[in-house]
């Protein structure tokens, strides 16, 4: 696994230049605080017009959109879990995100991606339990496909950052 491709960086993830970032979204996908209300003022409001065409989307699924105003030129849409404890699939469900997320970035020949810290705003997941099911989720995907040459955990904060060096730490050089 080459380390070159994961990095992590406390940032704002509408200002990444990138082919795509990963929007944490709510199952309306027509915008909400935090990221996505983030995401949806930086794109414009062609993005809101798109994102009423898809018609929402479940949670663990991702739909993509064109990136608009945003330096990305695609925005992946997906739906975190809301944290109830642990004992309703979340840990799935989070992963599946990232794996659909990836799925897609395959298919629309997506080479480099950001995220977000998907489910840790005011969906509650664990930051350090969140962090290491993206990493790990990431890491698995790199090893099958070449296809993504970057991915970029773009957090917002200097604790998500913290996590997200420390799970990066703990998977990617555990090899």
């Amino acid at each position: 696994m080459n380390l070159g491709k994961i990095a992590v960086i406390q940032g704002d993830i509408t200002q990444q230049k990138v082919d795509a970032i990963a929007n944490a979204a709510n199952t309306s996908l027509l915008g909400g605080g935090g990221v996505d209300g983030a995401i949806h003022r930086a794109a414009g409001p062609e993005l809101l017009v798109e994102c009423r065409q898809l018609k929402g989307c479940a949670t663990g699924q991702a739909k993509i959109t064109k990136g608009y105003n945003l330096p990305a030129k695609w925005v992946i849409h997906t739906v975190g879990p809301i944290w109830q404890g642990g004992n309703y699939q979340e840990d799935e469900l989070l992963a599946s995100c990232y794996r659909s997320c990836l799925a897609i970035a395959k298919q629309y020949e997506i080479r480099s991606i950001a995220f977000p810290a998907i489910s840790t705003g005011v969906y509650g997941f664990p930051i350090e339990r969140a962090a290491r099911i993206a990493v790990s989720e990431v890491k698995k995907f790199l090893e099958g496909n070449a296809s993504v040459e970057q991915v970029i955990f773009v957090c917002f904060g200097e604790s998500a950052y913290n996590s997200y060096r420390a799970a990066i730490n703990e998977i990617l050089q555990a090899e």
